[in-house]
């Protein structure tokens, strides 16, 4: 799931931040941006769990570079929280996710994991809420969308084939900044919600 950050290439992975104002541009375009990490620079514990070449990975774990692209579809950054929110929806998109895997991952991820990437109580809330999303999209199983054949698409149609309302992450990112208040990835959640139009009488 989890292979893109953590890695200084130029510009510094906790500076990356793609929001979700650029519905016109190209996947790729942005995709770009990414100080993407190779999956090597990743701790063996981690790529365990969360890559899907693991025998014992966990439901919902995703190739390096589909991850990356939820990222962008998502609008977060790689701070832990940005993580713990993608690798939430992630998990919960899945079809195949049962309580006691929710349960044995947080404590995993809590417990084991080494730091940088062990996540907090307050990463806990951010998954939850990535979690809770990806069970209400449209789309079942995103790991397994093939967004390789889709690069040169844009945010905004990829968004609404997976069933990603950006309105709705409006909404969602702002009741995240006020659970999880004071971090740097609550800062910059995009929270602005699209004007509501005018009605003329």
């Amino acid at each position: 799931m989890r292979e893109s950050s953590k890695t200084d290439t130029g510009l510094k992975w906790h500076e990356w931040n793609p929001g979700l104002h650029n519905g016109d541009q190209a996947l790729q375009d942005v995709i770009n941006t990414l100080p993407a990490a190779k999956a090597d620079d990743i701790p063996w514990l981690v790529r365990l769990f969360e890559n899907p070449a693991s025998l014992i990975a966990f439901p919902g774990a995703i190739d390096l570079s589909r991850h990356d692209v939820l990222h962008v579809l998502l609008g977060r950054g790689l701070r832990n929280q940005d993580e713990a929110f993608v690798i939430g929806f992630t998990m919960g998109s899945s079809s195949h996710i049962c309580a006691w895997q929710i349960r044995s991952f947080r404590w995993i991820i809590t417990h084991l994991y080494p730091a940088p990437y062990k996540f907090s109580t307050q990463d806990l809330i951010a998954f939850d809420l990535g979690f809770g999303l990806g069970r209400n999209i449209s789309t079942r199983d995103v790991d397994e969308f093939p967004f390789e054949k889709y690069s040169h698409s844009r945010l905004k149609d990829l968004r609404h084939w997976l069933g990603i309302n950006v309105n709705k992450l409006h909404a969602l990112y702002r009741f995240e900044s006020l659970l999880i208040a004071h971090t740097h990835a609550s800062h910059r959640l995009d929270t602005i919600d699209k004007p509501l139009p005018i009605r003329r009488l």
